[in-house]
């Protein structure tokens, strides 16, 4: 089977094209396992935090990708979910515990990182951790929803916002753009303010709804009783939290952050910056029932994602354009 594979750590200025196209074994799945004949995988940041060595793979080589939609074209002899032909998604988290908190557990395995993932023809995962994927979305439309669209939905949830109140989101690309529509399908009463960098991003935030978009440190008509960060810098947190208000909570829904700017953050001033009972909360992995969870919700909206499509020979192109922050929404390579 046609892969990406990732044979080496480096940054994409030392390696522009740190994936290697491969011809694989198709792999054959355990008992609990199917097997996936993949369609379409998202491309996310957190592949840039595997390749550049923030989140590490411990072994090399492995294909990343973690937003995965295909079909299951076999099933292990104890697989009762899933059945041949049924569509089926794979997110981020590829095993772990099946506790409620299993997002947090030391069991935890990533897809792309810890075993092989989407950037492939094929690939296995464990019944539990494979996820249908509803009728409203097309292949390409679904691939985002498993990881941008999950843990921004569990990033929603982690703020602990309600109907009325003004939450902003910080960098609005694969992530945000799926979050600004699910708030205002479930705090329809709610404003939305969108801080990003450009001015495109800006105008593309107005377009889904957004009451207000400007740049990052550009102050809003109201403070924000809470604020969800997607960008790997860390500028934009204190931005963020200059522009909340008491008791406001600020989510950061990054798996890791890069270093080019993090001396920025020595210039925090606690009064400024975190008093009033200001919060900051992380958001880690997700869990099997975050996306169940949000595929039923963003069936019902119907939520609608906005894709550019490459070919899977073209994900290191994609990484770059990922890189440099010109994007609209979310990458999808399509491998069939």
């Amino acid at each position: 089977m046609r892969a990406m594979s990732l044979r080496a750590i480096a940054s994409l200025e030392q390696n522009p094209e740190p994936l290697t196209l491969v011809d694989l074994p198709q792999p054959e799945p355990a008992d609990d396992e199917v097997l996936i004949r993949i369609t379409a995988c998202g491309v996310c940041h957190t592949e840039l935090d595997e390749i550049e060595g923030r989140t590490p793979p411990p072994a090399l080589p492995v294909v990343p990708g973690h937003e995965v939609v295909g079909r299951v074209e076999r099933t292990g002899g104890a697989v009762t979910r899933f059945s041949v032909g049924d569509r089926v998604g794979v997110g981020w988290i590829f095993a772990s515990s099946g506790a409620e908190d299993e997002n947090l557990s030391e069991q935890f395995r990533a897809t792309g990182r810890d075993a092989n993932g989407g950037y492939a023809e094929y690939m296995t995962v464990g019944e539990r951790y494979a996820h249908r994927i509803p009728d409203a979305f097309t292949d390409v439309e679904a691939a985002p929803l498993l990881c941008a669209g999950a843990v921004g939905f569990r990033a929603l949830r982690l703020t602990g916002i309600g109907d009325g109140q003004v939450l902003g989101l910080t960098g609005f690309g694969g992530s945000g753009h799926l979050v600004l529509q699910l708030a205002r399908h479930m705090f329809p009463g709610g404003t939305v303010y969108v801080f990003a960098r450009s001015e495109a991003e800006q105008a593309f935030a107005r377009e889904l709804g957004a009451d207000w978009a400007g740049g990052t440190d550009a102050r809003p008509p109201m403070l924000a009783h809470a604020i969800i960060d997607t960008t790997p810098a860390w500028r934009p947190v204190l931005a963020a939290l200059e522009v909340l208000r008491p008791g406001g909570r600020l989510v950061i829904n990054a798996i890791r952050k890069e270093a080019g700017d993090r001396e920025l953050m020595a210039g925090i001033d606690y009064p400024t910056h975190l008093w009033m009972e200001k919060e900051i909360k992380s958001v880690a992995n997700v869990t099997s029932a975050d996306i169940d969870g949000f595929l039923e919700v963003a069936a019902r909206i119907p939520l609608q994602t906005t894709c550019e499509v490459f070919a899977l020979e073209e994900a290191n192109a994609a990484l770059r354009k990922l890189k440099a922050g010109h994007i609209r929404g979310a990458f999808v390579l399509k491998i069939i």
